[in-house]
């Protein structure tokens, strides 16, 4: 009979050097910020260009509140729009160009404007607005009172006198689909973030 034996032979390969130096600690360290830091701005961008956007004003409409020059920061998602808000609207206009507003009324609220005593009223009672620049005195063709569609916006410049807005035809009522976003605040002038009277 025949006695078969086995060996097992463990090799182990010689250690290879490495041609190249070790990074040192700090180096290591720089990496790793810079990494941090270039993950920071892409979380960062991608927030601002999901959620945030930022747009130009572009005329004396809604002076003083907002001055031609400033930039805003306006929601990139879309929002339940209420009165008082300040939004960026698309509606295709005469002009077809964004324009920004404020929400004087919804859907389904009844406006009406006494242009000899400036007032304006919604649902029957009349607005406090401490935003306007001047009292309500220009009228264009819409009649008053006014009901406002389900699904539509009535909205005003600040600058009563000088805002082409709801007021005319050539803008009237503002379908919902085209709010683009709410302004959140003022970017620049920087400092100046507030837009809303508290």
């Amino acid at each position: 009979m025949r006695r078969i034996e086995e060996f097992w032979i463990e090799f182990y390969p010689p250690a290879v050097e490495d041609d190249e130096p070790k990074t040192s600690g700090l180096l290591s360290l720089i990496y790793d910020v810079a990494d941090s830091i270039k993950g920071a701005v892409i979380v960062v961008f991608l927030v601002f260009a999901l959620m945030f956007r930022a747009i130009g004003v572009d005329g004396d409409s809604m002076f003083p509140t907002l001055n031609d020059g400033d930039w805003v920061a306006i929601s990139g998602v879309t929002v339940n729009v209420e009165r008082g808000d300040i939004v960026v609207l698309t509606q295709p206009w005469e002009r077809n160009v964004p324009i920004i507003k404020r929400v004087i009324a919804v859907g389904g609220d009844v406006v009406d404007i006494d242009f000899d005593s400036h007032e304006v009223f919604v649902n029957g009672m009349k607005i406090d607005e401490p935003y306007i620049s001047e009292p309500t005195s220009v009228n264009y063709d819409v009649q008053f009172p006014l009901t406002v569609d389900e699904g539509k916006l009535f909205v005003m410049g600040d600058n009563r006198n000088v805002s082409l807005d709801s007021r005319s035809s050539k803008i009237g009522l503002i379908d919902e689909r085209y709010v683009f976003g709410k302004a959140l605040g003022r970017i620049y002038p920087t400092g100046e973030w507030e837009i809303y009277d508290n």
